[in-house]
């Protein structure tokens, strides 16, 4: 059976607690020995999933990245599903979540998962319909990220926003025409960005459901930006205001 190697906490365990058969074995670094490593290894335990203990150099030629936080999974090629319950259920710390809504273009969705692994967000959410959803080319050009970052498909956007409300995450849409900059709004505290397709911007639902709206200034011509680098904008602003 074909296979493919997913990596990072959120995505390990998201997958453990929702679909545990897809996952053939897992790798933990023996030097984690702290409460996120306990909580894969309880749950693979129960799950009767394979554990293998390795060092940090042996997964790091896994993945080809540094970033694997000390877990590899290797799980069933076809199995790419995730819920939103399951990414907010094994948040530990301030939440960093980038929403698209309606990005058609798979080269843009890939390269808004390659700045969403960059920034360390917890994940990306977008629309089963009206969306591109997670392609070859997007993954192609998401150059690993698309299995560090779990990506996260809703039937209905602006229900799935209030879940991230209910579980105390501000939500803030990307507007142009919004009163407030980037730069102005509070990002300490847990964040979900919301942005639209290059162009068409944010639904109206979607645009009431937000906490509220924020612009990226623009100070030339051009009167928009590509989907990605208005994401890498939000989001490292979101980090930089968190001093990392």
């Amino acid at each position: 059976m074909e296979s493919r190697l997913i990596y990072g906490f959120h995505a390990v365990l998201g997958k453990l607690r929702r679909d545990p058969e897809s996952v053939f074995e897992l790798y933990l670094s023996a030097q984690r020995t702290d409460a996120r490593a306990k909580d894969v290894v309880r749950l693979a335990e129960s799950q009767n999933v394979r554990l293998i203990q390795a060092e940090a150099e042996r997964l790091d030629g896994m993945v080809g990245t540094r970033r694997h936080q000390g877990v590899v999974a290797r799980v069933d090629a076809k199995s790419r599903e995730l819920k939103l319950a399951d990414v907010l259920e094994v948040l530990e710390e301030n939440a960093l979540i980038l929403v698209l809504d309606g990005v058609q273009d798979p080269h843009n969705l890939g390269a808004c998962l390659r700045v969403a692994d960059a920034v360390g967000a917890h994940a990306v959410v977008a629309p089963k319909d009206r969306a591109v959803g997670l392609n070859a080319t997007a993954i192609k050009v998401a150059s690993g990220a698309a299995d560090s970052v779990p990506y996260v498909t809703v039937t209905n956007l602006a229900r799935a926003l209030r879940e991230m409300q209910e579980a105390g995450i501000w939500v803030v849409g990307a507007a142009g025409e919004a009163e407030k900059s980037v730069y102005e709004v509070d990002q300490k505290g847990p964040v979900a960005w919301v942005l639209g397709a290059e162009g068409d911007g944010l639904r109206r639902l979607t645009r009431e459901t937000c906490d509220e709206l924020a612009r990226i200034p623009m100070l030339g011509t051009v009167e928009s930006l590509n989907v990605s680098v208005a994401s890498g904008i939000c989001l490292f602003e979101a980090r930089r205001q968190r001093g990392s």
